[in-house]
């Protein structure tokens, strides 16, 4: 007897045939969105987590600048960026104001993509800048802060006077969780800044995972630059499944990231009792699986709670290819093996580009056998990356259990990295990337 679990794929799922004596699905808790999605983002603004409210830190006359997550994420944008111009209207202009895609080292967002990102109303009204890390006109120098880590944010961010930083919060695979002092580096940084961010010292080290902040050499850095350059005021959200706003913090930085980080690991972690033999995931549907790039989260999530040498089979549709701009796929397709590409990263450190995710998953595909199903990759370009493709994700996982013997289980993450799950007699995740 088998039953269907649909995984989160593009913009249409993807169904999946499971025996359900032997699988375990792990995925977010059931969370209803607020019922006023856009009042609940006003409260946060107007009734902060930490510190005054937003129309209080803001005087006439001064520049705003108000970083958001670039394109391959699912941040509600058309809310939040409303809702944060809606309570300064009356004290500062639109013209005074810039909106600053915290892109990071990714590509910026076509003017079509950030009409619908932003809506039509704030793209016509704010002037909207795509950050670029490897622009350096578009970088200021801000001193070393962290652990040693050389600053350049970008300019305008730097300059101006009121600085807003707008993301989502959910676990993150190497820097604990996402959104609050990310928005500023690496969202905001320069390529030599991220480089010694996501230096192969801070990513290898045990506590750079999932669900981790304190003591996470890389949000430890993060947080240091963030509060050693000022950010006025902090908006985050959490999501449910359906990329709708649950609940919103605003305030001082820091804590009000802490408290929605807090939220976050209630919704978006479990415990399993044990890992498994296969494990499928996907990398949270549209838009977050538009590139192979993005869906190493998915694997990475997978990974936490697979055998040693057992099988993970992603599911990621990867409409924007690996992505071909950077040198992502160009520095996976020069290694002989997974192995090869990780002592080259041991042998010199920060000359890899892209350096964070390709160590991650080239661990991952070291130790652990990895099936892709895209629907923008070719086999010949998954296999040139050392990955397998599958055109039917079921009858892979049945094989893939049937190969590892009599009582193999088998974990389903259907949304992927929204969901961590970690070995029940541990307090975080159960391995480090």
């Amino acid at each position: 007897m088998s039953s269907e679990i649909l995984l989160a794929y593009g913009e249409t799922g993807l169904p999946l045939k499971v025996d359900p004596a032997r699988t375990t699905v792990v995925e977010p808790e059931r969370t209803a969105a607020a019922a006023d999605q856009l009042e609940v983002l006003r409260a946060a603004v107007r009734h902060p987590v930490a510190g005054p409210p937003l129309r209080e830190r803001v005087r006439p006359g001064q520049t705003v600048a108000i970083s958001a997550c670039d394109g391959t994420r699912p941040q509600p944008r058309h809310l939040m960026i409303p809702a944060v111009l809606e309570e300064l209207d009356g004290i500062v202009a639109p013209e005074d104001v810039v909106i600053l895609v915290a892109t990071g080292t990714h590509r910026g967002n076509t003017e079509a993509e950030l009409r619908q990102m932003f809506g039509a109303e704030v793209a016509g009204s704010v002037r909207i800048v795509n950050h670029d890390a490897r622009d350096s006109a578009q970088l200021a120098w801000c001193g070393t802060h962290g652990d040693g880590v050389p600053v350049w944010l970008n300019r305008e961010w730097i300059q101006a006077d009121v600085r807003i930083t707008t993301g989502f919060v959910e676990p993150h695979f190497f820097a604990g969780f996402s959104g609050g002092p990310k928005l500023v580096a690496p969202g905001l940084a320069g390529l030599d800044t991220v480089l010694v961010l996501h230096d192969a010292s801070r990513i290898g080290d045990p506590a750079a995972t999932w669900g981790v902040t304190e003591g996470n050499p890389v949000h430890d850095d993060v947080r240091a630059i963030a509060a050693a350059t000022g950010v006025t005021f902090a908006l985050d959200v959490v999501l449910n499944r359906d990329k709708d706003v649950v609940a919103a913090f605003g305030g001082d930085l820091l804590p009000m990231h802490a408290a929605a980080a807090a939220f976050a690991r209630r919704i978006a972690m479990r415990p399993v009792p044990d890992r498994f033999d296969v494990v499928v995931t996907t990398n949270s549907g549209f838009p977050l699986d538009q590139n192979l790039y993005q869906a190493v989260k998915g694997m990475s999530a997978a990974y936490q709670v697979v055998r040693p040498g057992g099988t993970i089979v992603c599911a990621a549709e990867c409409r924007d290819g690996f992505p071909d701009h950077g040198l992502y796929r160009s520095t996976l397709e020069a290694a002989d093996s997974p192995e090869a590409l990780l002592r080259d990263i041991a042998a010199r450190p920060g000359t890899v580009p892209d350096q964070w995710q390709i160590q991650i998953q080239a661990r991952i595909q070291a130790e652990n056998r990895v099936v892709m199903h895209t629907g923008f990759l070719t086999d010949a370009e998954l296999a040139a990356v050392h990955l397998e493709q599958t055109r039917d994700i079921s009858a892979t996982v049945a094989e893939a259990l049937e190969a590892a013997g009599p009582g193999a289980t088998l974990c389903v993450l259907p949304e992927g990295p929204q969901t961590i799950p970690y070995l029940a007699d541990r307090h975080r995740p159960a391995r480090n990337d």
